[in-house]
């Protein structure tokens, strides 16, 4: 059963909605283990109202402090650049009907082309990536696309005004050079302050990669990196973060490296707790 812990309303018996769900089944652009495709099925599965309720930790209730509906999955059928331009266009479409897109990804590569369609409607744009990784290489593998790339895109296009990056502790030199150049502040998991507030003056997009998280916490990412932030960490953060969220996408999750849907149950949870930001910021 898919619902969102109750809080999903049936998209033809609605005239308005605040917040809308898009998957993206896409990991085409995965470098090392296939399978983030399935992730945004396996969140929906996950979100049973037999099993969680619509309530957030800070009092909201998504069944009723608001409308949310999920909007299927984009077309990612076809190429590479065909499957982009979809996601561009529904997440445009999104916002033009003035709701939140929340993105289920595949693989960290779809963040290039949602950042292009919110930036296109908010031209002073913030963006705070958790991740392992900074995501800035130059090109992997000959490929400017692929999901190891996606910063270094979204900052070549001055997309955004500024990028915060939280949880860091797989980079390169590179990287560094690429971050100090653009000017990125970078909170490693090394450097992680027991309470991280952030604050944010632009409009946000908020992309969170779910190897931020110490493998332990979420084991089901194709690419394990230990010494991560711990679940209540990424959560408060959610809480004491002051912004203005207008989108956001969770990536990454990989269901055939998962243990006991460990790891998409906490995207689910991720889910409800930046929602809750949005309708009560």
């Amino acid at each position: 059963m898919t619902d969102f812990g109750g809080a999903l309303k049936n998209l033809a018996e609605v005239k308005k909605f605040r917040l809308a769900i898009i998957g993206v089944p896409f990991d085409e652009k995965s470098s090392f283990r296939r399978g983030a495709a399935a992730g945004p099925e396996a969140i929906r599965r996950v979100s049973t109202g037999k099993c969680y309720n619509p309530d957030t930790e800070l009092g909201v209730d998504l069944a009723e402090d608001t409308v949310l509906v999920d909007l299927g999955d984009v077309d990612t059928s076809g190429d590479t650049l065909k499957t982009f331009a979809s996601i561009e266009d529904k997440v445009g479409r999104v916002m033009a009907d003035g709701a939140v897109p929340i993105i289920l990804g595949g693989d960290h590569s779809i963040t290039y082309p949602a950042v292009k369609a919110v930036a296109r409607k908010y031209g002073q744009l913030d963006l705070l990536h958790l991740d392992a990784h900074p995501d800035m290489y130059e090109d992997l593998y000959g490929d400017r696309l692929s999901h190891a790339c996606p910063m270094a895109r979204i900052l070549e296009e001055r997309l955004v005004k500024n990028l915060v990056q939280v949880g860091i502790r797989a980079t390169t030199p590179d990287m560094e050079a690429m971050a100090r150049k653009y000017r990125v502040r970078t909170i490693t998991a090394r450097e992680y302050p027991e309470k991280l507030k952030l604050e944010f003056r632009h409009p946000l997009y908020l992309s969170l990669d779910l190897d931020v998280f110490d493998p332990a916490y979420a084991p089901g990412v194709s690419h394990h990196e230990p010494g991560g932030l711990t679940s209540r960490q990424v959560l408060d953060l959610i809480h004491l973060l002051k912004a203005r969220i207008v989108a956001f996408d969770i990536v990454e999750l990989n269901p055939s490296r998962d243990v006991s849907e460990i790891t998409a149950s906490l995207a689910f949870k991720l889910i409800k707790e930046i929602a809750g930001r949005i309708v009560r910021p």
